[in-house]
């Protein structure tokens, strides 16, 4: 199932670029010069170092180095964008990575699911700067419902979310039990290893807030680099817009979670909304 909708993003990404002007699009790509791809891999590196970071600092000290949480966060990243439903595929990924490390399994479980959702929340938080933004720049663009929908709908679940995995009954002890299986003989004691070190985590409320704001910092720092890449493609956009368009499109993608990749809904996403701030679809 997951390579239909793959294929379906494809095809509707293959679409959006003809429909556009491949030769357009290819023009506008390269304009950014090999200068312009080092700026933005380079940027995206201190990306991944800091949302590194936010995991880090929801953990108890002392537990991992920190270049042992930068390279699982990359793992948890890049599994997450291959596969569908990338929250629980990444995460899986990323706390056996941890795990190998040193860390132990029950409190790197833990660590992930947390640090998933504070990314969640942070991300909700960012969003509503983005539909702000839209509402003074188009208020009556036809995005603006069906994006506050969702976005009140996110809320929403983030709330369950929390409540859930501080519950005896958590649903995401399916989570801890799909990764303990192949590793573990008795996998009911693990789930009940993992539910202990969630409560645990969610005990430090400082350490939460923390990682939560190192995550909103994230976002921003991932919607710099969107503005960075649209100036090094020849938009003339501010940065607000720009956040706003990034904070947006993760809604969009968030929305998409059967897509590997979010391939063809982030183009569409870019393109819609890119046209409102004034983003030649090209570009976009």
């Amino acid at each position: 199932m997951s390579w239909c909708f793959a294929l379906a993003g494809l095809a509707l990404a293959t679409v959006l670029i003809g429909w556009f002007g491949a030769a357009n699009v290819a023009e506008a790509v390269f304009s950014a010069g090999w200068s312009g791809f080092g700026l933005l891999l380079g940027w995206q590196v201190l990306l991944f170092g800091l949302l590194a970071a936010a995991w880090m600092a929801l953990m108890p000290s002392g537990l991992a180095p920190y270049r042992a949480f930068a390279w699982s966060r990359m793992v948890r990243d890049a599994v997450g964008n291959c596969l569908p439903f990338s929250q629980m595929a990444g995460v899986a990924a990323g706390t056996r990575a941890l795990a190998m490390q040193g860390v132990r399994w029950p409190m790197a479980a833990a660590g992930g699911i947390v640090d998933a959702t504070s990314e969640f929340v942070a991300q909700i938080a960012f969003v509503v700067v983005g539909l702000v933004a839209l509402l003074r720049h188009a208020p009556g663009s036809g995005l603006v419902a069906p994006l506050g929908v969702s976005l009140l709908g996110a809320a929403v679940l983030a709330g369950g979310i929390v409540w859930l995995q501080q519950g005896t009954f958590s649903v995401f002890e399916r989570l801890a039990r799909r990764i303990a299986a192949p590793w573990f003989a008795d996998a009911s004691a693990y789930v009940q290893a993992v539910q202990a070190e969630l409560a645990r985590l969610y005990e430090s409320r400082i350490r939460l807030g923390l990682g939560v704001s190192l995550h909103l910092l994230g976002w921003t720092v991932g919607g710099i680099g969107t503005w960075i890449a649209l100036q090094l493609l020849g938009a003339q956009v501010g940065l607000n817009d720009a956040l706003a368009i990034e904070a947006l499109t993760h809604l969009a993608l968030s929305a998409a979670v059967l897509v590997p990749s979010g391939a063809g809904v982030q183009e569409a996403a870019y393109a819609s909304l890119g046209a409102i701030f004034g983003v030649p679809a090209e570009i976009s």
